[in-house]
């Protein structure tokens, strides 16, 4: 099955990389990870991590770039003509409309969140953080989400600015991570002199990456498998639609490594950026979201050129958010553009306007509809429940049965064209076995059944 995608290909292997990578880098790479590996062992947690994104983030990513290529469409009508191709049941095309779909309401969150980075960046370069309390920062941050109005405007001009880049195609996409993921490191690596200069940058180090094997438990080693499968951004369709993207003579083994690998290192350097200043100033490390938008403001409104660098801190979320809002998106309307015969652009409107209103739903549960749950949850807590916990765990899952079960042997190796019988047959095995175990249970310690 070769064919042209209708919306271009990538002009190179390393644009390609950099969207992928911008794809996987999100906002829970700059505060999650660095936790997490600290928490649970620090270098010992990194390398166990790194087993797990072994065997169960690369055999995945490689079969979900592997089969956007081959499809060389949206990842719904890519699912429905790969099935076709292997006598398997048309009903795999709802594989597809999972990953879009997840995609879809995920942005609609996100969106909101990368708002709050977009407000801070204003917030921090005025100074309005100098010498504030606690009280003072906590204050500042209940009074952006308790209106809506606010939130509801950062979320708008967040929705445009993806949109725009959306709506260019490809080549738009492709210019703009160009300029998104050097600039990100850039900020990273300013960010991490700052921290070596400014904060406790020993203390960090050794939180990250000393290996302390006494802290390392089941739920540790459960934490690093699950945490190997969503920080590749996959299962939501963005990595497959990527992959159709991609041209026939770049091999997808190497490069599936070397986005796994970007995806780390920037994790780690965030840990490197950010944790100096949480131990300089005797702050808590594992708060998650608060660390960034209660937390760091505090230290940064006592440091010197502390607005400076804190205003790079949040324009380096805003760009991390941006690089990934762009592939949450481009699955549904590449399946607009093919289905629906819209242009480009009207796809885009459309596609974005419906993000756009389901994302005042979390706006107003913020404030407004706080107290309407369900289930004892609200409605962002519903989506992000869903997305997280069901939907992109299911979607990984079926990806690895699909590659490893469904389709032919040499479909496969045609498409992959590792040189080494050896290597096709250890990503088969990991493909097939390994990594549709550890993702199942994943998605069962997810919903709280193990």
């Amino acid at each position: 099955m070769r064919k042209a995608s209708l919306h271009g290909q990538w002009s190179s292997r390393f644009a390609f990389v950099l969207a992928a990578t911008g794809s996987a880098v999100g906002l829970g790479n700059i505060w999650k990870f660095p936790y997490i590996a600290g928490e649970n062992g620090g270098g010992a947690f990194v390398l166990i991590y790194l087993l797990c994104i072994l065997a169960i983030g690369l055999p995945i990513m490689v079969a979900e770039i592997m089969l956007g290529r081959r499809g060389r469409q949206s990842p719904i009508n890519t699912m429905r003509d790969l099935a076709a191709e292997a006598g398997a049941s048309r009903f795999w095309s709802w594989l597809g409309w999972l990953g879009v779909i997840a995609g879809f309401l995920i942005l609609s969150y996100y969106s909101v969140i990368a708002g709050w980075a977009m407000a801070y960046v204003v917030r921090v370069a005025s100074g309005v953080f100098e010498g504030a309390t606690a009280d003072g920062v906590s204050n500042i941050f209940g009074q952006l989400i308790a209106d809506p109005e606010k939130l509801l405007a950062w979320h708008s001009l967040f929705m445009i600015v993806t949109m725009l880049v959306v709506a260019r195609g490809v080549k738009g996409l492709e210019r703009t991570v160009k300029f998104l993921m050097p600039a990100l490191l850039v900020i990273l690596i300013l960010l991490v002199g700052f921290g070596m200069e400014q904060g406790a940058f020993e203390q960090a180090a050794s939180f990250l990456f000393k290996a302390d094997f006494s802290k390392v438990s089941s739920e540790g080693v459960l934490t690093a498998m699950g945490h190997a499968f969503f920080t590749l951004s996959l299962g939501m369709g963005a990595i497959m639609v990527y992959g159709s993207y991609l041209p026939t003579k770049v091999s997808i083994g190497s490069t599936a490594v070397i986005i796994a690998l970007a995806d780390t290192v920037v994790a780690l350097l965030a840990g490197l950026a950010i944790f100096p200043i949480v131990f300089a100033n005797g702050l808590e490390p594992g708060s998650g979201p608060g660390l960034i938008f209660q937390t760091l403001p505090i230290a940064f409104g006592h440091m010197a050129y502390g607005s400076v660098f804190g205003t790079l801190f949040f324009v380096l979320l805003v760009f991390a958010a941006w690089s990934s809002s762009i592939s949450l998106i481009e699955p549904a309307v590449a399946w607009l553009v093919e289905n629906k015969k819209m242009s480009r652009m009207r796809a885009c409107i459309w596609a974005g306007l419906a993000t756009w209103i389901l994302g005042i739903g979390t706006v107003l549960s913020f404030n407004l509809t706080a107290d309407v749950k369900l289930f004892d949850k609200t409605f962002f807590d519903i989506l992000d429940y869903l997305t997280a916990n069901v939907m992109l765990p299911l979607g990984g899952l079926s990806i690895a049965v699909f590659a490893g079960w469904v389709m032919s042997k040499e479909n496969s190796a045609s498409e992959l064209q590792l040189k080494s019988p050896i290597l096709f047959n250890s990503w088969l095995f990991l493909v097939k076995f390994v990594s549709p175990v550890a993702v199942a249970i994943v998605f069962l310690k997810a919903i709280d059944v193990i």
